[in-house]
């Protein structure tokens, strides 16, 4: 299928677009960047203009043609299945179990604790503060690294990247965390086979070109 336009709906420090970004990238698919700033206007996502392509108001929406696509996951397996090569999920339908798991233990128990609206509701909601919500940032975070750690480490199927010699779906999503882990002060120095496997991704030019100081959204330094 022909790439077409497409458009994507990003904030630039928003891990879920980083995805998204990465998987285009490896894929080699052109795309334009449509930045939704969460901060400013109270928040752009909460437009009546967004709402109309995302009722959730979160980024990232990817525009294909006509076709409206939410949610990063689903949004990196549509562009898996529509471009096949190169892969982002292993051959077998074990090691694509394996790789999806790494990535939802990412994507739905790191992330979601230490998304923005979450902690937008400590603050304005319950009045919480900033250092207690970046340590529960951290707390989080902390808990999924453990875990995904153990998980990489010293299995066989871990090579490179998260599973073998090539980015998959789990690199996609790794990275993103790992940025997140960095930006609230999390000690990365226990994770000796993440830290090796996204140096190994940040080397590549399609991770490099996706990372969020590169995006045109991007403020100058010390901004958000």
């Amino acid at each position: 299928m022909s790439a077409g336009n497409i458009r994507l709906y990003s904030y630039w420090r928003s891990s879920a677009a980083y995805r998204v970004r990465i998987a285009l990238n490896l894929k080699g698919l052109p795309f334009e960047t449509m930045p939704v700033h969460l901060l400013q206007d109270g928040g752009q996502q909460h437009t009546p203009e967004f709402n109309d392509l995302n009722p959730q108001e979160l980024v990232p929406v990817l525009m294909h043609g006509n076709r409206i696509l939410r949610q990063s996951m689903s949004i990196i397996e549509y562009l898996d299945e529509t471009w096949p090569t190169p892969p982002l999920m292993p051959a077998t339908a074990r090691e694509r179990q394996r790789v999806r798991a790494i990535a939802q233990m990412i994507a739905c128990d790191i992330h979601p604790l230490n998304n923005l609206r979450v902690l937008q509701f400590m603050d304005k909601t319950w009045n919480v503060p900033q250092a207690e919500r970046d340590t529960w940032t951290r707390h989080w975070i902390k808990v999924g690294l453990d875990a995904v750690e153990d998980t990489l480490c010293d299995n066989p199927s871990t090579g490179d990247f998260c599973d073998g010699e090539q980015p998959t779906l789990a690199d996609c999503c790794l990275v993103p965390q790992v940025f997140n882990a960095e930006r609230f002060g999390v000690d990365m120095a226990p994770y000796r086979t993440i830290r090796r496997i996204v140096q190994n991704c940040l080397a590549m030019d399609e991770f490099k070109a996706a990372r969020p100081e590169n995006q045109p959204d991007a403020p100058a330094p010390g901004g958000n």
